[in-house]
């Protein structure tokens, strides 16, 4: 059997404040949701417009800066994997969620939630630079998932 493939690459924007919590042995992980939007014209001439929803989980010193740094409306990238969940609720019922864990973050909107675009324009766009808004996946997660 060949070798399959799992790689998300999402662009969009916080749609919640990032929450940190840690498992019981002390890995801090931080969730968070992020949308992303295309538009479109139809063959009429219509605008289109659809929004996607992605769940999204940080582990290990990812998590730590993801809860950090990020917050609601801020634009950002994030690479990393899809993973399905299920549990069982208390009336039996099957649930299912399908998160992307992340493996990289770059913040491409403002890095300070109370200065505007444009006094951050010429610090955001360089994504070239290897700082602390950057994470190794390697160095960061933790391969319990």
């Amino acid at each position: 059997m060949g070798r399959g493939l799992n790689k998300v690459m999402v662009i969009g924007n916080m749609g919640r404040d990032p929450e940190m919590r840690y498992t019981p042995s002390g890995k801090p992980v931080t969730s968070f949701s992020l949308a992303s939007s295309r538009s479109w014209t139809t063959p009429d001439g219509e605008r289109r417009e659809e929004t996607e929803w992605f769940n999204v989980v940080a582990w290990g010193g990812l998590a730590e800066i993801c809860n950090q740094k990020l917050f609601k409306s801020q634009q950002v990238y994030v690479e990393g994997r899809l993973q399905t969940r299920s549990w069982e609720d208390d009336n039996g019922h099957r649930h299912f969620r399908t998160e992307v864990v992340a493996s990289d973050m770059i913040i491409l909107g403002p890095r300070n939630k109370y200065k505007s675009d444009s006094d951050n324009n010429n610090n955001h766009k360089d994504h070239s630079k290897s700082d602390d808004y950057q994470s190794n996946p390697v160095d960061h997660l933790e391969k319990e998932y």
